[in-house]
C-alpha cells in the first residue's frame, strides 16, 4: 500500500471494526473508559504495524489479538501502580489474611488461564470473561459453533485438571 492509500484503507478498517474491538475490550475490562482507551491504542498499534499483517487470519481476529495484548499490558501497568499506592492501606485492612488468600487464588487462576495454549485461552476468555456467545466466538475464529463449544469445554477441563 502507498502512503495515501494506506491511510484511506486504514480508515475503512477503523470504521468497519471499531465497534467490534470496542465491545471485545469492554467485555474484558467491564469499564467503558478503559475500553475506549484500549481500543484507540489498539488501532494506533495496528496502523503502525499494518504492513506486517500477513492475512493468515481475519483482520478482526488480528485486531482483537492486539487489543487483548494491549489490555494485558495495561493491567500489568495498573497492577504495578496500584501495588505501590494500595500496599499500605491493604496492610491495615481487618481481613488482610483473607484478602491475601483470595488474591493468591485469583493470581493462580489467572496464571493458569494465561498459560493455556491458543486457541483455548482466547476462547475461554471470550466466553467466560467476555460473555460472548459460542456463535460470536465461532465467527471471530471463522470456525463452527460446535468448534467453539468443544474448545471452551476443553479449556475448562484443562483448567480444572491444573487446579486439582
Amino acid at each position: 500500500m502507498k502512503g495515501g492509500e494506506n491511510v484511506a484503507d486504514f480508515e475503512e478498517i477503523y470504521s468497519a471494526y471499531f465497534k467490534d474491538v470496542y465491545r471485545y475490550v469492554l467485555c474484558l475490562s467491564k469499564n467503558e473508559s478503559v475500553a475506549e482507551e484500549i481500543t484507540q491504542e489498539t488501532f494506533f498499534k495496528a496502523l503502525k504495524s499494518i504492513n506486517g499483517f500477513k492475512g493468515d487470519c481475519k483482520i478482526s481476529v488480528w485486531l482483537c489479538q492486539i487489543a487483548k495484548n494491549t489490555y494485558f499490558s495495561y493491567l500489568k501497568k495498573q497492577q504495578y501502580v496500584s501495588d505501590g499506592v494500595d500496599g499500605a492501606a491493604t496492610v491495615l485492612a481487618d481481613d488482610f489474611e483473607q484478602r491475601i488468600i483470595a488474591d493468591e487464588s485469583a493470581r493462580e487462576i489467572y496464571k493458569l488461564i494465561y498459560d493455556l495454549d491458543e486457541p483455548y485461552k482466547e476462547v475461554f476468555m471470550l466466553r467466560f470473561f467476555g460473555g460472548l456467545s459460542f456463535r460470536r466466538i465461532s465467527e471471530l475464529f471463522g470456525k463452527t459453533e460446535s468448534w467453539a463449544r468443544v474448545t471452551y469445554h476443553r479449556a475448562r477441563a484443562k483448567l480444572r485438571e491444573a487446579l486439582l
